[in-house]
C-alpha cells in the first residue's frame, strides 16, 4: 500500500510540477489585476462612476451601470479637466481623481508587477497606439519568458541598458490610463509584437546590432524584432 502511495505521489509531482528547463520562466498564471472600466463594461463600479460623474454635471442620462457612449463621453471630458491622458478609460488615475477606489483582492507583488507594467509600456510607448503599447507590454513579457533574459518582471525591466526610458527620466512619469489596460491586455496573453523581443524606433536609433535584428513587424513608429 505504501508503495502506491509513494507511486501515486510522484506521478503527481511530474504531472503537475513547472518544467525545470531555462525556457520555462512564465509571469505567473494567477497573477491578479484591477478591474478597468471602458466602453463595453458593465456592473456596480460603472454605477459609481456614472453616479460621480452625474454629480460633476458631465453625465446628464440615467445611471443604469453600463458603460456606453455617453458614460465614454463624460469620462472624457472629466479627464480633459482634470489633465489627465484622454482615453475614455477609466483606470487608476481616473478612478483616484474621481475619489473611487481601482483597487482588487490582488496581491502586493502581482500588484507591483501590474504597475510596473503599466509603467514602462507608458514610458516608452504613451505616444503609441493603443496596439502599439499592447505589443511593448508583450516584448517586456516575452523576455520574461526568455532564457536570455532575467526571469522576472523588474529584473527585464530595470536590467542595464534595456530600455532608454530608465536612462532618460520617462520612468517616473505620470502612467496613462490606457496602459493600465494595456498592460493587463498584455498579462492576459494579448501579443501584437508576433512573440518579439525587441523593438525599436528606426529613426531614432543608429545602433547597429539592433538594426540587424530579424524585422516581425511594425506597429507605428516601433519595428518588433526576434
Amino acid at each position: 500500500m505504501l508503495n502506491l502511495c509513494v507511486i501515486a505521489f510522484a506521478y503527481f509531482v511530474l504531472r503537475y510540477s513547472p518544467a525545470t528547463s531555462a525556457s520555462s520562466h512564465t509571469v505567473s498564471d494567477t497573477l491578479a489585476v484591477p478591474t478597468l472600466s471602458k466602453r463595453g463594461s458593465r456592473g456596480e463600479e460603472v454605477r459609481k462612476i456614472q453616479q460621480k460623474l452625474k454629480d460633476l454635471g458631465l453625465y446628464r442620462i440615467a445611471v443604469d451601470g453600463i458603460y456606453g457612449a455617453k458614460t465614454e463621453e463624460a469620462v472624457r471630458a472629466f479627464q480633459r479637466q482634470k489633465g489627465l491622458s484622454v482615453d475614455g478609460i477609466a483606470g487608476p488615475n481616473t478612478l483616484k481623481a474621481l475619489g473611487l477606489s481601482s483597487g482588487g483582492n490582488e496581491s502586493a507583488t502581482s500588484q507591483s508587477d501590474y504597475q510596473l507594467l503599466a509603467r514602462i509600456i507608458s514610458a516608452e510607448a504613451r505616444g503609441e497606439s493603443y496596439t502599439g503599447q499592447v505589443a511593448v507590454g508583450a516584448v517586456v513579457l516575452n523576455r520574461v519568458a526568455h532564457p536570455s533574459f532575467p526571469d522576472t518582471l523588474a529584473g527585464v525591466v530595470y536590467q542595464p541598458g534595456a530600455f532608454s526610458a530608465i536612462n532618460d527620466g520617462q520612468i517616473n512619469q505620470p502612467i496613462a490610463d490606457s496602459c493600465y489596460q494595456a498592460a493587463q491586455d498584455a498579462l492576459n496573453g494579448w501579443d501584437p509584437s508576433g512573440g518579439a523581443i525587441y523593438y525599436y524606433n528606426p529613426d531614432k536609433t543608429s545602433n547597429k546590432w539592433i538594426r540587424s535584428r530579424p524585422v516581425i513587424k511594425r506597429i507605428g513608429n516601433h519595428l518588433f524584432c526576434s
